[in-house]
């Protein structure tokens, strides 16, 4: 049976909830929540004292909360005192679920704001940017354990995220590489009749192609194919609280989760990266035909003389290490969802921007280094 005692002194009032405070008792004690009068409390003290209650359940603290927050509203100083070690952290884990949090005030535009928004984005990429590099730590130690214990690499996870990711992504990326290719071609060929070389779009496009456009492209479209899955999936296992029981069974998220799909995209990413330079090639060659007149046999010819096996290597040694970027920044964006489908939406379009960008950043600095060597 429960009970609620209420004893006024010059501070305040004292009510102190005595027995079991529990859903089998929940009509009985909202009733006596409900009955407290709380008319001349204002400015004064109410405290609670939980040191007589027998037993507390999720129903009993919500009532008890109701009752601080009644006080609180009164214009009271509400406070708690006595709970036992389990009923007190019962408490603050209903205080933290029920509580909504307090309305953000709305910021007027200005320099000011302008501001604090620039600023905010700066602490933002930061804390991104340690979280990344302490994944990637982490990434980096779950390999040296799988090196020294091969037999836990989960082969057939990384088998299937190889297939989706490698062999299900060659229609679109071939497709959407051989248009760009017939494109770029097309638009070379307009401008360079001007000066009668339209001979040199196949050198033109054989150097953009194998450098640059058929490994960005591939990036751009695996982080927003791929990417995004993973962060979505990672995302839906974390807001079901499937990571925790991974941790709870004694497993290891990023060896269970994040390898197979890492060695999957390494694997899978120089081999999309040649498929889409080819298409584009074909697609070139194609428009150059129709449009330069120049033959396939003119056009493998002069590809031949203008190119060499350097300029191949110099833009597929970007696939591994655009992969390891798409990869880290998915399955990282994937482990900061929350409890919301918003937040999983949220981080989805996240990881998918944020990708793109790094990658194209990466694509920038492997331009200026090669330049510096020579290459």
């Amino acid at each position: 049976m429960c009970d609620l005692k209420v004893e006024t002194f010059d501070e305040g009032l004292v009510a102190t909830p005595t027995g079991v405070w529990t859903a089998r008792t929940g009509d009985r004690g909202q009733d006596m929540v409900e009955g407290v009068d709380l008319s001349k409390i204002s400015g004064k003290t109410f405290a609670i004292d939980l040191a007589e209650i027998s037993r507390l359940d999720t129903v009993g603290a919500l009532l008890i909360d109701r009752l601080k927050d009644a006080a609180e509203t009164a214009g009271a100083t509400a406070e708690t005192h006595g709970a036992k070690p389990q009923h007190a952290r019962l408490m603050d884990a209903l205080k933290d679920r029920t509580r909504e949090p307090p309305p953000t005030k709305k910021q007027e535009a200005g320099p000011i704001a302008l501001l604090a928004d620039v600023g905010e984005g700066v602490v933002d990429i930061g804390a991104d940017l340690k979280k990344g590099l302490g994944f990637f730590g982490a990434v980096v130690m779950t390999t040296g354990r799988l090196a020294a214990r091969p037999w836990r690499f989960r082969f057939t996870s990384t088998v299937a995220n190889l297939e989706r990711v490698g062999l299900r992504a060659v229609p679109i990326i071939a497709l959407i590489s051989f248009l760009v290719g017939a494109i770029v071609a097309q638009q070379s060929i307009f401008q360079l009749k001007n000066f009668g070389a339209s001979l040199f779009v196949v050198d033109l496009l054989g150097i953009l192609v194998l450098r640059e456009l058929g490994v960005l492209l591939t990036a751009i479209m695996v982080a927003g194919r791929s990417g995004s899955a993973f962060t979505a999936e990672i995302g839906s296992m974390k807001m079901r609280e499937e990571i925790d029981a991974l941790r709870t069974m004694g497993l290891d998220p990023i060896e269970v989760l994040a390898m197979p799909r890492l060695v999957a995209l390494l694997i899978a990413m120089p081999l999309l990266s040649f498929i889409a330079s080819m298409s584009a090639l074909v697609g070139g060659g194609l428009v150059a035909w129709i449009y330069g007149d120049i033959t396939p046999v003119t056009f493998l010819q002069r590809l031949k003389d203008a190119l060499s096996l350097q300029t191949f290597f110099v833009g597929i040694i970007k696939a591994p290490f655009m992969a390891i970027i798409i990869g880290l920044i998915a399955v990282t964006e994937g482990m900061k969802v929350e409890g919301s489908a918003e937040s999983l939406g949220a981080r989805t379009t996240s990881s998918v921007v944020k990708a793109i960008f790094v990658v194209i950043v990466l694509d920038g600095m492997f331009a200026m280094l090669f330049a510096a060597l020579g290459i």
